[in-house]
């Protein structure tokens, strides 16, 4: 086994950076002729890695799709730069992996159980249960995770950064020392850390080993100090790890791992640039028309559970039941976006929030006012002039890493915006001294907070508007990326 680790840690390749995450920053569709058309994406990590100036550079990402794998395959070891796909100038390594292997991962245990254990959405006298088809999806997930930890360890040259994202590749760090002890290992987590006593209803051995996991990193990072305090809770806990909570280290097994917190702002330059092009506009013109005189209150969404968009849908039910004076006063704008329709839970939680928004406009709606304005097909030039149409912004997730939404709002608004927000989402760390707070799970004192957003007065909106602004985009992307960077290399 020593002489196997040795020949595996000679280094392979030439990236001196690598990035790894199951999203990458193209996706491809196959057309009738069976040529593959690629389209870019975007978000906050592809912005960031923007920053690194240099071509030798690779991001190591999965297939999510046929087009896709069918692109991986025409390319030398998937590196679609050397397969003649242009790719923005970046090295990309996407990973064949076999179709079933990668859902199992993904959906069963990526999206299906750490998703709803670190943002605690169990409904727990049925769920979760973890029998033999579990066992199943995580042997899958290992072997994900062992893939990207064997695609990093031949493309990165001796001593390289690796930076690898997120709960998808919790084990991957771990199975990359093992691989190349040489390099300097990195791990993100984007999303909220559960506390210990939600974290143990894991099987033992898969609480540990993700936890081994992410400690193979040298240096494990979170969006807020909740979260890396509650990541070293549960290495206390469930490994009997040393915490040292002032120098945020854990020590496990002979190696310490540093803990970060980088607060991803947003893209200040980039969203005020691109929310005023002329598609933005004619969307704005759009929904000015259908709002008319009256006040505003937006929310942009994925409906995805965490983000809380029932209770805010009967928060402002609420809003309008208790206090008439706003009957044909208010449109509450909601956009909520699909996601995850291959999971049951999703699918059902996305025909409660279309129930609801139908029976309040049933409700309250009249010839000349539709109370309730829903839109479910994601179209990000509409969300940008919602921004700019928002006298309120409601952001009440029952638990976020970060959620951007609520740092761009304030940002992009016109007129500014009052931004009523969870006290559960990564984001109230920076923003609460000038947001109206909320606990997600109490309806009532959320439609008390749109009241007081409502009537806000416009001179104290101007002020709060311009402190949210300000802190949201205290670390943009490419900084956010750039400083995770020099603290690896530290």
């Amino acid at each position: 086994m020593a002489d196997h680790a040795t020949e595996r840690s000679n280094p392979t390749g030439a990236a001196p950076i690598l990035v790894a995450s199951n999203r990458g920053p193209v996706s491809f569709t196959a057309e009738d002729d069976g040529s593959l058309t690629l389209r870019r994406g975007g978000g906050g990590l592809v912005s960031g890695l923007s920053a690194i100036d240099d071509p030798s550079a690779v991001w190591v990402c999965a297939a999510l799709s046929e087009a896709d794998r069918t692109a991986a395959r025409r390319s030398p070891d998937g590196r679609l730069d050397l397969g003649g796909f242009e790719v923005g100038g970046q090295a990309v390594r996407m990973l064949d992996i076999d179709p079933g292997t990668f859902a199992r991962a993904y959906n069963g245990v990526a999206n299906s159980t750490l998703w709803f254990v670190h943002h605690l959405l169990y409904e727990t006298p049925v769920a979760p249960v973890f029998d033999d088809r579990f066992r199943r999806e995580w042997d899958s997930y290992r072997t994900y995770n062992t893939a990207f930890a064997e695609a990093l360890a031949a493309e990165a040259a001796p001593g390289a950064a690796v930076l690898i994202q997120d709960y998808h590749l919790s084990l991957a760090p771990d199975r990359l020392r093992q691989l190349r002890p040489d390099l300097k290992i990195g791990h993100f987590s984007h999303t909220p850390w559960a506390p210990p006593e939600y974290y143990r209803m894991l099987p033992d051995d898969v609480a540990a080993d993700v936890l081994t996991g992410i400690l193979g990193a040298d240096r494990a990072a979170f969006l807020t100090r909740r979260w890396a305090l509650a990541f070293a809770d549960c290495c206390e806990a469930v490994l009997g790890a040393t915490v040292d909570r002032s120098a945020l280290t854990v020590t496990h097994a002979g190696r310490t791992t540093r803990l970060g917190v980088h607060a991803l702002g947003a893209d200040a330059d980039f969203l005020r640039e691109r929310s005023r092009r002329p598609d933005v506009d004619a969307r704005l013109a759009t929904l000015k028309e259908a709002v008319g005189p009256r006040s505003t209150i937006v929310r942009v969404d994925r409906t995805e559970l965490s983000k809380n968009i029932v209770r805010g849908l009967l928060a402002y039910r609420h809003l309008l039941r208790s206090r008439p004076e706003w009957l044909d006063r208010v449109v509450h704008i909601a956009f909520a976006y699909p996601s995850r329709h291959d999971l049951p839970e999703y699918r059902e939680y996305t025909a409660a929030v279309q129930r609801i928004a139908q029976e309040i406009n049933d409700e309250f709606g009249t010839a000349s006012w539709q109370p309730l304005i829903l839109h479910v097909n994601d179209d990000f030039p509409r969300s940008l002039a919602a921004y700019r149409l928002a006298d309120v912004a409601l952001v009440n997730p029952i638990r976020d890493g970060m959620n951007l939404v609520a740092k761009e709002v304030p940002v992009v608004s016109d007129q500014g915006c009052a931004l009523v927000l969870s006290r559960e989402a990564g984001a109230y760390a920076e923003l609460a001294e000038d947001a109206l707070t909320v606990n997600p799970y109490d309806v009532i004192e959320t439609a008390d907070a749109l009241h007081r957003a409502l009537t806000m007065p416009t001179a104290e909106r101007t002020e709060r508007t311009k402190r949210l602004a300000a802190a949201a985009t205290a670390l943009p992307p490419q900084q956010w990326f750039l400083d995770q960077l020099a603290a690896l290399r530290e």
